[in-house]
């Protein structure tokens, strides 16, 4: 059994920049920093409960949107029937072990069949359990550099192709990647730091009372889970409802000039690269208006989306002293009134 997400003590930013991701996925993701025993593996596990239904093509190994690009056989199956039939199922968190081969990640092509037969075989890697879904990368600092090319490609296109003796097979690959690490045991690639929406960095709770409760919530949970699970039924419902409420309503939040404005003061503020950061606040800052259900976007909601969306973007100048940069956001974001 998963520990339920409403019962983890504190964090809030971290729980809050994956229920965003939920609301809106084109957010692009989570990245986790803390040290050890921060709850970091078990709120990404727990937010599986949490997670909304979407609509997919019925019998789909790809979960292919019947709107949507679709994956070789669902394509062959349209033109064959002139039709397909869809069916509600539920996301999933779905996690990349560290250790993971490429053929497991990506699929493979069965040649020998496809010679014999004269028909393509595709055996679905991790991608398209992911497709859709949330990519969990626990430890993603230590992946392998060919793996971590294959997700920067794969995220980057929205697609995953795989091609042996001149067949090829495509399918889509939209996930929402979340990575969970510990600064102290390696750095991460830029490359791939850049592809995560938001980032926070998570550290020990220091407040005894906090850290008591944790201790009697985890000892209540070990000694019976499925009462202590019983008990946040009516918690756990509650959020999901909230969320789903967010995610419909998100639309429906105009995002006018002086909204972009705003936005845009904060990062021509900061030494940023490229136009990323300005669009995942954005997208940030609805999502967050919408989670905490208002009419419109406030200057509250565009600073904690800020906060969220720029910490693991920020770099320093020639000659510029360390954390320069973090402080000068820090005053730029604490000078917004709520």
């Amino acid at each position: 059994m998963i520990f339920p997400f409403t019962a983890i003590v504190g964090q809030e930013e971290m729980k809050t920049g994956l229920i965003l991701n939920v609301i809106d996925p084109s957010i692009g993701g989570l990245l986790i920093m803390g040290e050890k025993g921060t709850a970091k593996s078990t709120a990404v596990r727990a937010l599986a409960d949490l997670l909304p239904e979407m609509e997919v093509v019925k019998e789909c190994p790809f979960n292919c949107d019947p709107d949507g690009f679709l994956c070789n056989q669902c394509r062959e199956r349209l033109n064959n029937e002139g039709h397909l039939y869809s069916e509600r199922k539920k996301m999933r968190v779905v996690e990349l072990p560290l250790g993971v081969t490429e053929d497991r990640l990506v699929g493979t092509l069965d040649i020998e069949h496809a010679l014999k037969k004269g028909e393509k075989r595709f055996e679905p890697g991790i991608l398209a359990s992911a497709n859709r879904n949330f990519l969990y990368v626990d430890e993603v600092n230590l992946l392998e550099d060919h793996i971590v090319d294959l997700l920067l490609d794969s995220a980057a296109m929205g697609v995953n192709t795989v091609e042996r003796e001149g067949i090829s097979f495509i399918h889509p690959a939209k996930f929402i990647l979340v990575g969970t690490m510990n600064p102290e045991e390696g750095d991460l690639r830029p490359q791939l730091l850049d592809r995560f929406g938001l980032c926070v960095r998570v550290v020990s709770i220091q407040d005894k009372g906090e850290r008591m409760e944790i201790l009697r919530r985890k000892e209540a949970f070990d000694s019976n889970p499925e009462d202590f699970l019983m008990a946040r039924s009516s918690e756990q419902r509650d959020l999901a409802g909230k969320i789903i409420r967010a995610k419909d309503r998100q639309n429906s939040i105009r995002i006018t000039d002086d909204i972009l404005g705003k936005i845009v003061d904060i990062t021509c503020s900061l030494n940023l690269d490229g136009h990323r950061p300005d669009i995942v606040i954005m997208k940030s800052a609805r999502a967050l208006s919408a989670f905490r259900e208002k009419d419109t976007i406030e200057q509250d909601d565009i600073r904690d989306a800020a906060a969220l969306s720029l910490s693991h973007r920020l770099k320093r100048l020639p000659f510029e002293d360390i954390g320069n940069e973090s402080k000068k956001m820090q005053s730029i974001l604490g000078g917004m009134q709520a």
